[in-house]
């Protein structure tokens, strides 16, 4: 196959999720001298990029969307290590987590994956996560961008426990605070606080690298 059918072969299975012919292709291309960055930007994420927008459309539902994250999981779990040998891009590092009362994860793991498929580090604190917990680990990691996600409007208020938590502890000017989530509106994210909303894991990753180009052309020219 030449290096151009690889690439298509990625797209269209991280597509439609087939994850075995997914990591098949990627041994495959590393095998052939096919440079791990390519694999990333030509096909993996413009793919995953597709699934969201197909799913904006409605052609697509969740269990699609997991199924074709998964597929693309696979993939980064080979190219990861050679994409930090190589130093792609690292944007910056993005600390996730749904934030407390919420077990909700769907969206915030797919917001992880093309986060760290676009060059950020992500840590991601899983589910459930209290104030206490967010400010310890900035603390911790001093991350570029915290996103907290919620799934229900129940939980929705604690964005602005966890920002009233970082703004107490000192921290808050030191990072960037995005939300997200189903119920969640860029008017409310407004009213919170925060400095960044995405309804989407692409719009994500955009808006995080809009913010964080802004935070250091700003410190650049303090």
């Amino acid at each position: 196959m030449t290096h151009e059918e690889i690439l298509q072969l990625l797209y269209d299975e991280t597509l439609i999720g087939n994850a075995p012919a997914v990591k098949d292709g990627v041994n495959g291309g590393l095998a052939d001298g096919l440079e791990p960055e390519r694999m990333l930007y030509d096909a993996l994420i413009p793919s995953l990029e597709e699934v969201g927008a197909r799913f904006e459309r409605g052609d697509y539902f969740v269990p699609e969307m997991l199924i074709a994250a998964r597929a693309m999981q696979g993939a980064l779990d080979i190219l990861r290590p050679l994409l930090a040998e190589t130093d792609t891009q690292q944007v910056g590092t993005f600390l996730m987590g749904t934030v407390k009362g919420d077990v909700h994860d769907i969206g915030k793991n797919l917001c992880n994956i093309m986060l760290e498929g676009a060059g950020f580090t992500v840590i991601d604190l899983g589910v459930n996560v209290p104030p206490e917990k967010f400010v310890e680990q900035i603390g911790e990691h001093n991350p570029d961008v915290v996103g907290f996600s919620a799934f229900l409007t129940t939980t929705m208020p604690m964005f602005k426990a966890n920002i009233n938590a970082i703004e107490k502890a000192g921290l808050r000017d030191k990072v960037i605070v995005m939300v997200g989530g189903a119920p969640v509106t860029q008017e409310y994210a407004d009213v919170v606080g925060a400095d960044g909303y995405a309804s989407d894991a692409s719009a994500a990753v955009v808006r995080a690298k809009e913010l964080l180009r802004r935070r250091r052309a700003a410190v650049a020219s303090a």
